[in-house]
C-alpha cells in the first residue's frame, strides 16, 4: 500500500515537473520565494491593525507564533523523522527532475513548510476576518506558493499536501488558544470592573 502511494506521488511529481516553460521558471521562482510576499504580509498586519485597532497586537503576535511553530515543526517533526529523499536528491528519478536556477534544497523534504507556513497563514487569516473574498484569494495564493514547490523540482505532491493539511491543522490548534486566552483575559477584566 505504501509503496503504491509513494510510486503514485513519484509519477504525479514527474507529470507535474514536467510541465516548463522558461517563463514559468521565472514566475515560480519568485512566487516561491519569500522577500516576494513581504508586501501581503504589510497588508494582514496593516488590516489587522486598522480593523481591530489595539487588539490586533495579539493577534499579530498569534501569527507571528503559528508561522515559527509550522515552519520550525515542519523541520522536527517530520523531515529530520521521516527522512524522505526530496525529488531533486533522490536518485531513482533525480535525472529526470527539472530544476530552476540548479536550486535543490536541504536532503529532505517531508512534508513541505512553504506549504504548512502558507496554509497556516490563510486558515487563520480567513478565521479571523471572515471575508470570503480574502478567503477565497488566501487560500489561492496558498495553492499557488504550495504548487511552485513541485514545479520547482524540490517536493513531491504528497510532501506539500502533507505540510497543506498539517498548517491546516495547527493553525485552528493555535486559533483555540488564541481565542481561550483571549475569553480569559476578557472574564479578568469583566470580574477586576
Amino acid at each position: 500500500m505504501i509503496d503504491s502511494l509513494i510510486h503514485t506521488d513519484s509519477k504525479l511529481f514527474l507529470l507535474l515537473n514536467g510541465l516548463h516553460s522558461p517563463f514559468w521558471d521565472t514566475m515560480m521562482w519568485h512566487i516561491s520565494g519569500k522577500a516576494e510576499w513581504i508586501p501581503l504580509y504589510v497588508f494582514i498586519f496593516g488590516w489587522f491593525v486598522y480593523r481591530f485597532r489595539l487588539k490586533s497586537i495579539p493577534l499579530i503576535v498569534a501569527v507571528i507564533v503559528l508561522i515559527g511553530l509550522s515552519d520550525q515543526l515542519s523541520v522536527i517533526l517530520f523531515k529530520n523523522t521521516v527522512q524522505r529523499f526530496r525529488p531533486c536528491h533522490n536518485p531513482d528519478i533525480m535525472q529526470f527532475v527539472h530544476l530552476v536556477k540548479n536550486h535543490c534544497g536541504g536532503k529532505y523534504g517531508f512534508i513541505s513548510s512553504h506549504a504548512a507556513n502558507s496554509f497556516a497563514l490563510a486558515t487563520f487569516t480567513s478565521t479571523v476576518f471572515k471575508n470570503k473574498y480574502y478567503t477565497i484569494l488566501i487560500f489561492f495564493w496558498a495553492l499557488l506558493v504550495s504548487y511552485s514547490r513541485i514545479y520547482l523540482g524540490v517536493h513531491y505532491p504528497g510532501d506539500v499536501l502533507a505540510g497543506a493539511l498539517f498548517g491546516i491543522l495547527l493553525a485552528f490548534l493555535v486559533k483555540s488558544v488564541y481565542s481561550a486566552i483571549i475569553k480569559k483575559f476578557a472574564q479578568q477584566n469583566r470580574e477586576a470592573a
